[in-house]
């Protein structure tokens, strides 16, 4: 991983007046790219081969250039170009997903929020531990199927955007659909409501719902659609479908908005303060937007079962506000929010606080 030093002595070379906010043309670029037009940013895209149409389609949310590469693997070569104009990247789930972790923690620019966050996000045991530690509630995990007593839900590591996940009721329905190739996670299957709650966590702002170092801010809420998954059952009972050799799909397709009960907004506060408190213990820190992925009972318990520690593209549902970001600041998206926290720190001269 670059260090942090090595970050601090690339700022030092920044024109600090021209500033450009840079990030993959994928996920939740749209919204980065108006966010920083609107806090008076250049926006650099990083695209393979030719710039993507579909900005034609948006010009608010067009970037200014585009760097064009053979591969996202092959980022790294165009290090010095993002350098050269004064890059801030700002990291998202394809980012992550294309480039891989190892490659990203190299990457010689600075970078929005704290590497290190990645590989405790990435690695199921290293989120678990992090979870456990904040003393948030989880589902049960299994170590292997013989100790299945429940229906669970498997999941493999690393950013899937839901693809390869499935479900199964008995250890015989388990070992059937088991993959021995990748790491994986088994854990029970919680019946509730899924809420995907979009945080920003600021070590620099002085006021607010106040950590023992900054604030948090609530910005939305969201539930994702998951191909199949959701309307799946209009067609038959699960034995039914399961007969006839179909099984749910939860590759993720789009987001719906939701909120709250508003009763259980200091909940959603408390498990936020204390994953954030907690990462600051771990690894120093995670910095901006993130997700805590909870599943609510009809007992009114939150349920944690994973942490997105980066831009969701669930927050791509609030560019013009969201019934929570509204009350902060009207029309206030999560890529306006990263802008604004990069524009604050670069005032206050304080970007090494931020970026690594």
């Amino acid at each position: 991983m670059i260090s942090k030093e090595e970050i601090s002595e690339i700022l030092k070379g920044y024109d600090k007046k021209n500033i450009t906010i840079a990030t993959i043309c994928s996920h939740s670029s749209l919204q980065i790219f108006h966010g920083a037009r609107r806090e008076g940013f250049k926006t650099l895209g990083i695209c393979i081969g030719q710039p993507p149409r579909f900005y034609d389609a948006f010009p608010l949310a067009k970037p200014d250039k585009f760097i064009c590469v053979e591969s996202y693997k092959a980022l790294l070569d165009y290090a010095d170009d993002l350098v050269a104009d004064s890059a801030i990247v700002i990291p998202h789930g394809s980012l992550v997903e294309y480039l891989g972790i190892e490659r990203f923690e190299s990457l010689a620019v600075p970078t929005f929020g704290n590497r290190r966050v990645l590989a405790w996000e990435s690695d199921r045991e290293m989120e678990r531990e992090w979870m456990l530690k904040a003393g948030v509630n989880v589902p049960m995990r299994f170590e292997k199927a013989d100790d299945i007593d429940r229906p669970v839900i498997v999941k493999y590591h690393g950013a899937k955007g839901g693809r390869g996940f499935f479900i199964a009721k008995t250890k015989e329905e388990l070992q059937s659909k088991m993959s021995s190739q990748e790491k994986y996670t088994i854990q029970e299957f919680i019946l509730g409501t899924r809420y995907y709650i979009h945080f920003f966590y600021s070590p620099i702002k002085p006021d607010g719902y106040r950590l023992s170092k900054g604030s948090l801010e609530m910005l939305g809420i969201d539930r994702r659609v998951e191909s199949n998954a959701d309307e799946i059952f209009r067609i038959g009972s699960m034995k039914e479908l399961a007969d006839a050799g179909i099984y749910p799909s939860f590759v993720v397709t789009g987001n719906l908005p939701l909120v709250l009960r508003e009763s259980l907004l200091p909940r959603a506060f408390e498990l936020g303060e204390r994953v954030v408190e907690t990462s600051l213990d771990l690894f120093g820190g995670m910095i901006g937007a993130f997700s805590l992925e909870t599943i609510v009972t009809d007992e009114l318990e939150f349920k944690v079962f994973e942490i997105s520690a980066r831009i969701v593209a669930g927050t791509n549902l609030y560019i013009n506000g969201s019934p929570y970001s509204d009350f902060v600041e009207p029309g206030l998206s999560n890529g306006r929010r990263i802008a604004q926290e990069i524009k604050r720190a670069n005032e206050l001269d304080l970007l090494e606080e931020i970026v690594t």
